[in-house]
């Protein structure tokens, strides 16, 4: 299906629902207004709770490659955009010389050719039709990298000064996230259509179990959902997003747990919190005690 076949936040929702991802009202529209306005979709909340998830299913639905752009600190314009060759146009060069080329002015045109401009993800991104282009993780960038990557998302065109301005001939459809480690300036948000994503509802988590992991048991499915809800009412330093709820369900399936008891939670605790902290704030000094009161709701 392509973008324009979309006629609908439902359409949409159940086009995500075939291939994986089970999203509510509020998201499918988001989404589906970003795809018909052509404006990048800003999503924003907890680590874990599916905002890189939906870019990939969103390429999946569309049959369009997913190109991502991890963001760290530090990332600059060459990285994210494109860079030389700088070893194939020096091979060039000594072959050239070998060659006994001496016009300087073609040799130098010919270093500076487009085979020898290396393709980073948001140029990529630009001269693949149609794309779907994920840029993750934002607020881990410098301020100077949101600046920059708002003036390409303003007009999707990019200037190599050898080559001369290169424009999208369709833009791709782009999804930004961000965990809200740091706030992301009001210009970029402006230029996006915004949406949070909470942790899902308890029935919801348990049919994005269910549906991710077919194969565990639906008493299971509950109890884990049932857990890490739970879990994020408690003053942890990371909560568990339906990341870590799969991770957790995952690891029970491959031991073969059908039911979650406090011995099976203890074993395999370490799919679902990341943090020596956080685990023993779980289980409370009470060791199996603790998990029995998490599991129960005591």
């Amino acid at each position: 299906m392509t973008v324009d076949q979309v006629g609908s936040p439902a359409e949409l929702a159940g086009l995500l629902d075939r291939h994986g991802y089970l999203c509510d009202e509020g998201l499918a529209t988001a989404c589906f207004l970003a795809l018909r306005m052509g404006r990048p979709l800003f999503l924003e909340g907890e680590a874990g709770v599916g905002k890189t998830e939906l870019a990939k299913t969103l390429a999946r639905g569309l049959g369009a490659p997913l190109i991502r752009l991890q963001c760290y600190e530090g990332l600059d314009a060459s990285q994210a955009l494109y860079d030389w060759d700088f070893p194939r146009q020096l091979l060039h060069l000594r072959a050239a010389e070998a060659a006994g080329v001496s016009d300087v002015s073609r040799l130098e045109g010919e270093l500076y050719d487009r085979r020898f401009l290396l393709a980073r993800p948001l140029l990529q991104a630009l001269e693949t039709s149609p794309s779907v282009l994920l840029v993750d993780e934002l607020d881990r960038a410098d301020d100077e990298f949101e600046a920059f990557l708002l003036e390409v998302l303003s007009d999707f065109t990019i200037t190599v000064p050898e080559l001369g301005t290169i424009r999208a001939e369709r833009p791709p459809v782009v999804v930004v996230t961000s965990n809200r480690t740091r706030e992301v300036h009001d210009a970029l948000k402006r230029r996006c259509l915004y949406h949070w994503l909470e942790h899902p509802s308890f029935d919801r988590e348990v049919a994005i179990i269910r549906r991710r992991l077919p194969d565990a048991a639906e008493r299971l499915a509950g109890q884990v959902a049932r857990a890490a809800q739970r879990m994020r009412e408690t003053d942890l330093l990371k909560p568990p997003g339906v990341a870590e709820s799969l991770d957790w369900t995952e690891a029970l399936v491959a031991l073969g747990v059908r039911d979650l008891d406090p011995g099976a939670a203890a074993v395999t605790l370490g799919a679902v919190l990341k943090y020596r902290e956080d685990q023993q704030r779980v289980l409370g000094g009470g060791g199996a005690a603790g998990l029995e009161a998490l599991l129960n709701g005591g």
